[in-house]
């Protein structure tokens, strides 16, 4: 028989410590929660083209005031 070959989890994101299954791709669940923190403040975004305001509907215009 073959011996069941171990999965080498990748690095964590944030702190760069080996990653557990548990939290993957993190190594624990304070650097899972510091990287929601990090789209929830606006850190990460994801890169578009700019929109017009004009485009918006009057709900979207206001949602960022």
């Amino acid at each position: 028989m073959n011996a069941p070959k171990t999965q080498t989890l990748p690095p964590c994101p944030m702190c760069k410590r080996p990653g557990l299954r548990e939290f993957r791709p993190f190594c624990s669940k304070r650097c899972a929660d510091a990287d929601l923190g990090n789209w929830f403040s606006g850190a990460y975004a994801v890169p578009g083209d700019p929109v017009d305001p004009e485009a918006l509907s009057p709900g979207e215009r206001d949602a960022d005031d």
